[in-house]
């Protein structure tokens, strides 16, 4: 296996303030209005630590809360400032395949590919809030295996049009006046179950090929989806085993699809909450718990499952006859993922109710510690065949991000798990991948015309 592959791929998870209380702490501190130089300050706080993107989720419908700045402008915008005041680190940008159009969203994505000088990813996700059908003109969301469906025509789609400039057909003569050679520029006529797509599109082929495709499956039909498109696949795990039960499914169906497995990257989301100690991390977590509910981390843990506080011991594991009560109850009603994991946390027998409360409760994994246990932590899992990488989140933004930077860092470069310097420009550089033939130059796409464009037409 090469050094390359043995190094962590890390990316930030950027859009949401990090801990609910964050925002009202000096630290991580957010004012109205902030957002867009808020974002820019987390992009360049992970270029300094070499990561290689900067993630954003997105939803088509209002999600937040009144409390808790997160998800307010568009991706495309933030990305965009973004990336005019960084020089190498990746942007991946959400994007939903059941509330867009192909053609837009090609052209709006290589083209902050091209403004980035290839640095862009898509993180393709289908959509499970019901309330974003209602944004669109759809009386309800359609089912999962359909969304899926959807998703596979529209990424097709996209592909296609990406894809229907050769890398040579941008010629930009001022001698001979040939602006484009149309005999390489490429009609796509895409026509699938849901979309049809002429093309080509306006936008050539970017510096890194097209964007970095990125996907999170977790139901059946979700794994298979990220098999089978996916460069790197978001995932929410919380135990190691499992998590490496997984990455040998992933592994196997990317196999399935004739892909390279060793060029698709696996990355659990990782919470940090980062101390000198271990002590100081604890209790910074809990005095942003007291902040934000005036209560503390188990107390608010019982009651987001309906639970009272006084039927959990904080020493035991999870009562196994409260698990029927928490599968009914309404906080189940997210992504497959979420659920999935937290059930399996509530379930699993060697960690405690406290251990599982210090992990976030059963979301992605909430590590509180020093520099020397989220590295070791980090490293147990790359050994244990469990993630290439992990997509971080910190409790406090760019704060947090700057304390892993400047203590964690170190210590993986140390022990050759991180790079010490960007070796490329592009974020396929970054994650190693190479750059992507053209899928319609090789399957004898339709010339747009007969004779290259030139600058008057």
């Amino acid at each position: 296996m090469s050094e390359r592959k043995r190094q962590l791929h890390l990316n930030v998870q950027a859009t949401f303030p990090g801990h609910p209380a964050a925002w009202r702490t000096e630290a991580g501190r957010r004012r109205p209005g902030e957002d867009i130089a808020h974002f820019q300050a987390v992009a360049r706080a992970a270029e300094k630590a070499l990561l290689d993107a900067v993630f954003q989720a997105d939803s088509p419908s209002f999600t937040d809360t009144y409390d808790v700045p997160t998800r307010s402008h568009d991706p495309i915008v933030l990305a965009t400032a973004a990336a005019l005041v960084t020089e190498r680190v990746g942007f991946i940008l959400t994007a939903s395949t059941t509330f867009n159009y192909p053609y837009n969203l090609a052209r709006q994505m290589l083209s902050l590919d091209h403004l980035s000088n290839g640095r862009v990813g898509w993180n393709v996700v289908t959509t499970a809030n019901e309330n974003a059908s209602g944004n669109f003109g759809l009386a309800k969301m359609p089912p999962n295996t359909e969304r899926y469906v959807m998703a596979g025509d529209f990424t097709d789609a996209v592909l296609k049009l990406w894809d229907s400039w050769e890398d040579e057909a941008l010629v930009g003569d001022p001698v001979t006046g040939v602006w484009a050679d149309t005999d390489r520029i490429h009609a796509v006529n895409h026509v699938g179950p849901y979309h049809s797509v002429t093309g080509p599109l306006q936008v050539p082929r970017s510096p890194q090929g097209r964007p970095v495709l990125v996907q999170a499956g977790s139901s059946p039909h979700g794994r298979d989806f990220a098999a089978r498109y996916g460069e790197v696949i978001f995932t929410v795990q919380t135990v190691r085993e499992e998590a490496a039960e997984y990455y040998r499914d992933l592994k196997d169906r990317v196999r399935g699809h004739g892909r390279d497995p060793d060029k698709v990257a696996i990355l659990p989301g990782l919470s940090l909450v980062i101390g000198g100690t271990e002590a100081e991390a604890y209790r910074r977590l809990d005095e942003l718990d007291q902040l934000e509910t005036g209560r503390s981390g188990l107390e608010s843990f019982a009651l987001s499952l309906g639970l009272d506080p006084a039927d959990l011991d904080p020493d035991q594991p999870f009562p196994e006859r409260l698990i029927p009560v928490v599968q009914s109850g309404t906080w189940l009603r997210r992504s497959t993922g979420h659920a999935e994991a937290r059930m399996r946390l509530l379930r699993e027998r060697s960690v405690t109710v406290r251990e599982i409360v210090a992990r976030g409760g059963g979301g992605h994994y909430r590590l509180v510690g020093t520099p020397e246990q989220v590295a070791d932590f980090m490293q147990d899992w790359a050994d244990a065949r469990a993630a290439d990488g992990f997509n971080l989140f910190f409790d406090l933004y760019p704060a947090g991000l700057e304390t892993f930077a400047e203590h964690v860092v170190p210590i993986l470069q140390k022990r050759g798990l991180h790079r010490r310097e960007y070796e490329g420009t592009t974020l396929r550089d970054h994650l190693g991948l190479d750059r992507p033939p053209n899928s319609v130059a090789a399957n004898a796409g339709r010339p747009i015309g007969a004779a290259p464009m030139r600058a008057a037409d």
